[in-house]
């Protein structure tokens, strides 16, 4: 059989080597006389492939020391949550609202504070980008936040908002490692692997140090706070492991 060309959003597709090298090392891997998938996150073996993982993507995008890297599960929608959770410190944050996924992040935010649309294109059904060289921006607000490419409506912010100096947080989950770009412009950027990286069930976050705290909003689960994570190198609990694996293989 043949293999079809897979123009799918997400879960998208991979490349033919790590596919054939995985399935290689499906029943042994590299010797250890198991597969990843029944390995514990806990041994030798898997920390030198998450480790190698974070190394890898650190060297394809300059990530500075720093920024912490995390593993984490969830996919993009449970960011929506976990951003605020663990940024919204005067409870405010800007969102321009670009695409469904921005929507819905805006909508999740106003749960836990004040979210504020600063600008939207939601008015021609989200077919451009707005101006965003000169937007109103909170003094008070914590984060300005955007979703960088929209797959739905084709559009891709091509210079990034003037936040004023306050921090930006981007979902960059349908343009992630497609091209270079410069993680010290972000305070936070994230993505889902499924759409350019690897297996559905994995999103990245790479997040500057010293926005990663214990002050966050009260009743933040354990599980939903950033540092729960960087203290325990994305191992706090067991890892969507084999989609790490495979991630690795593509970096």
């Amino acid at each position: 059989m043949s293999r079809v060309y897979n123009f799918s959003a997400g879960p998208a597709v991979l490349p033919e080597e790590v596919l054939k090298e995985a399935a290689d090392e499906m029943l042994d891997y590299r010797g250890c006389g198991m597969s990843v998938m029944e390995m514990s996150h806990r041994s030798k073996v898997y920390d030198d492939i998450i480790k190698t993982a974070e190394a890898d993507l650190r060297s394809l995008l300059s990530i500075p020391d720093d920024y912490e890297v995390m593993f984490l599960q969830g996919g993009a929608s449970q960011q929506f949550a976990m951003i605020p959770m663990n940024l919204m410190k005067n409870k405010v944050a800007d969102y321009i609202v670009t695409g469904q996924w921005a929507k819905k992040a805006y909508q999740e935010a106003q749960i836990y504070g004040k979210a504020n649309k600063i600008a939207s294109s939601e008015d021609k059904t989200f077919s451009y980008i707005p101006d965003c060289s000169d937007l109103p921006i909170s003094p008070d607000a914590d984060y300005v936040y955007i979703c960088e490419n929209n797959t739905i409506y084709g559009t891709k912010f091509k210079t990034l908002p003037n936040t004023k100096g306050k921090t930006l947080v981007s979902d960059v989950s349908s343009c992630f490692l497609s091209e270079p770009m410069d993680v010290t412009k972000y305070g936070l950027v994230y993505g889902g692997v499924q759409k350019n990286i690897g297996p559905a069930g994995v999103v990245i976050v790479i997040m500057k140090k010293e926005l990663i705290t214990e002050d966050v909003i009260p009743g933040t689960p354990t599980m939903l706070k950033y540092k729960t994570h960087t203290d325990a190198h994305s191992l706090y609990n067991t890892p969507p492991a084999y989609g790490i694996y495979i991630c690795g293989k593509v970096f």
